[in-house]
């Protein structure tokens, strides 16, 4: 974090009544109270930037820089005019539209024409927004939370479940029909495939969350009560037998090798960017407004140990003049296990750019969405680097 970072989440003295809320239903004690004189601080440094405190604070004294009530409620008036359901998903779970509807019809709900909304945790979202999303003409919420256990923010799920029950009962008092608020729980797998699978046991051996075990030949067995769907098995399985739910290997390379075709043809200087799903929020919800227009694409993967040097080295080939990847740092991964995972592939990966003279056109930063607006500037800066090289330049080896 520099020393010039915007805090995404302050406290408004003005408005802060020392209630301390916000300090009882912060997970990562990252709320402290001043004995001096009795005023809430927020500790940027251990603050993950959930919401919940945003969502649980009674007077609004919390300010945050991403999903404020007012601009979600926009979100939800605005987008899909007509449209009867919201359906809120946690960005731990929040699949592509497909999926949604997939994870909506197990639960025996037909849903179509729908407003997503997508935000960094259930217990972000105020109670004020669940009524006036109501007021405003929507007729049904669904709320697609992670399952119990599998939380990224630790208590976001507990939360926001008790607080729809709340709503759930004041909403039967006012006349709303039993189904205006309804609640799924949906956690992101890693998904085996027997056909490809050859019982080489490596996703066994790598997998940090011991949610993998050996069976007969080529028949390995998923325990989804301890997948976390991280992806570290899916990067080093050399048959691409497992694969983590929306993050398939092969979408993800069609997605961008279509991509490249695209902007090759612009004539312009071209970057794709793989971020974390937890590392940077506005990039991953308005990729277009963050990337300003360049001849740029972001995709997302679900954790530092899904990033496979793989799709680094094939994106380059594939016609991109440099490839970013965006991460957490350490202390603020959500899947910390198999940390040193992550950090052998991405050694592997750089003496592989180096072998091939592609060092530079490579980066990877750890950032974090409690600074506002890093990922700009280091996307900026990267794409200005990668201008000033020669265009074509990305497949050629050293000596060539």
């Amino acid at each position: 974090m520099n020393d010039n970072c915007i805090a995404a989440v302050k406290v408004n003295q003005d408005l802060c009544s020392r209630c301390k809320v916000c300090y009882s239903t912060c997970p990562f004690e990252a709320i402290r109270q001043r004995p001096d004189d009795g005023r809430i601080e927020i500790d940027i440094q251990k603050c993950q930037v959930c919401g919940i405190c945003y969502s649980a604070c009674p007077v609004s004294a919390i300010e945050m820089a991403y999903y404020d009530h007012a601009g979600l409620l926009e979100h939800v008036r605005a987008a899909c005019p007509g449209a009867e359901t919201l359906v809120m998903m946690c960005r731990g779970n929040s699949p592509s539209s497909g999926e949604v509807e997939d994870i909506l019809a197990d639960h025996g709900l037909d849903v179509k024409g729908y407003v997503p909304m997508r935000v960094p945790c259930a217990g972000r979202v105020p109670t004020d927004l669940i009524f006036n999303a109501l007021a405003s003409g929507i007729r049904n919420i669904v709320s697609i939370q992670c399952q119990d256990g599998f939380c990224r923010m630790k208590e976001g799920t507990r939360i926001e479940t008790r607080r729809l029950l709340l709503s759930k009962a004041v909403l039967r008092q006012l006349g709303y029909p039993e189904d205006a608020v309804q609640v799924v729980k949906y956690s992101r797998k890693a998904v085996w495939t027997g056909h490809e699978c050859v019982g080489c046991d490596k996703c066994v051996f790598v997998c940090p969350y011991g949610a993998i075990e050996a069976g007969a030949i080529s028949s390995p067995r998923i325990d989804p009560g301890k997948c976390v769907g991280c992806g570290a098995c899916q990067v080093v399985c050399p048959h691409n037998a497992i694969q983590v739910k929306g993050y398939e290997f092969y979408s993800v390379l069609r997605s961008y090798e279509e991509a490249a075709e695209r902007m090759r043809k612009a004539g312009r200087p071209s970057v794709l960017v793989f971020s974390c799903q937890w590392s940077e929020f506005t990039a991953l919800d308005d990729p277009e407004g963050v990337l300003g227009g360049r001849n740029a694409m972001l995709l997302e993967v679900p954790c530092f140990k899904g990033l496979d040097p793989v799709h680094v080295l094939t994106a380059l080939q594939s016609g991109f003049d440099g490839v970013m990847g965006v991460v957490c740092a350490p202390e603020d991964c959500k899947l910390k296990n198999g940390r040193d995972a992550a950090e052998r592939q991405l050694e592997v990966l750089l003496i592989a750019l180096k072998r091939l003279g592609l060092s530079e056109r490579f980066e990877l930063h750890e950032l974090s969405p409690r600074c506002k607006g890093e990922f700009a500037q280091a996307f900026d800066a990267f794409y200005a680097r990668v201008s000033a090289m020669p265009r074509g330049g990305a497949c050629r080896r050293e000596g060539d």
